[in-house]
């Protein structure tokens, strides 16, 4: 197998590995593509190109999260990772880890932590790779790096994202929600969601925000029931998309552009984080961005019209 061969073959774990380490699918893309040209201009083969890939996209993304931590401490409004509609990398024998790792709740709690805490719990909790191959990609001693596990997993546990384990469960409490929210209604949107459910959104700035930060069931429900029919009757539609391993939706304009992403934490049947990404930057990746400032005074027009 050529160099080529061998990189493409493992470029979905790469992806996979810098994408939750940074929560930027543009800055994953970029540390990948920055090991490929690391590894092509190698003069010497390693003996396992996997541990040698994995270590060089590993210390990229340090030192790439490293200098976005200032970026992301000037940001406007709340910060929320760039969505993931499918995980390229699949292992069935951690199907679990996968999936939970690479939910917006866990990313929100990763950065909470370290660059080099970070690093080291994903690829010792989520990748399950041997100390000696994470001493190597983060520049640490073996005993160093338990400690920063240690230190990594203790900041995670009391506050670990616990979803709905039962898939098909979560699908058809989403499917409910996105029905009660096309029709606008409040008191079925009410009862699909927890008493301190919460409603969050992430502009950047660069997008009218459609919901800041609202807490409580009847509060969220009489937001999303006065919101989202209006885009409707100016044919905004969504289709209903896993979201970074979790039910959520795209919606679109007219003219088919990414407006914003919604992803729904799920747990004992209830939603209990509702997520909404517009900033046009972060949902680039998907297709191209609708002008959601037009959408926005498209919508106050259409309310200010006699029925």
């Amino acid at each position: 197998m050529g160099k080529v061969e061998e990189f493409e073959d493992l470029r979905p774990l790469l992806f996979s590995i810098a994408y939750r380490i940074l929560g930027s699918v543009a800055e994953a893309e970029d540390a990948v593509q920055e090991t490929w040209l690391r590894f092509d201009g190698s003069a010497t083969r390693p003996t396992s190109t996997k541990a040698f890939l994995s270590a060089a996209v590993t210390r990229i993304s340090i030192d790439v999260l490293r200098s976005a931590r200032t970026r992301r401490e000037q940001y406007v409004g709340p910060w929320f990772p760039e969505p993931l509609l499918s995980d390229p990398y699949q292992d069935p024998a951690r199907s679990v880890e996968l999936a939970d790792s690479v939910s917006m709740a866990a990313l929100l709690l990763l950065e909470r932590l370290s660059p080099l805490e970070r690093a080291v719990f994903v690829l010792r909790d989520v990748f399950a790779l041997g100390f000696d191959e994470i001493a190597t990609a983060v520049g640490r001693s073996e005993s160093a790096c338990r400690q920063l596990l240690v230190r990594a997993r203790r900041h995670m546990a009391a506050e670990r994202p616990r979803f709905e384990a039962d898939r098909q469960e979560r699908q058809k409490l989403a499917t409910r929600f996105f029905d009660a929210l096309k029709d606008g209604n409040v008191r079925g949107l009410q009862d699909l969601l927890a008493a301190d459910v919460q409603l969050v959104g992430d502009g950047g700035g660069k997008a009218p925000q459609l919901a800041k930060a609202v807490m409580g069931a009847e509060n969220v429900a009489r937001v999303l029931g006065r919101v989202f029919p209006w885009l409707v009757r100016i044919d905004v539609s969504f289709e209903p998309h896993d979201v970074n391993g979790q039910p959520g939706a795209i919606f679109r304009d007219r003219d088919g552009k990414v407006l914003q992403i919604l992803a729904l934490d799920v747990l004992d049947g209830q939603i209990q984080t509702i997520r909404t990404v517009i900033n046009p930057d972060k949902i680039a990746h998907i297709g191209p961005v609708a002008d959601a400032w037009a959408i926005d005074r498209e919508v106050k027009q259409a309310r200010r019209q006699p029925n």
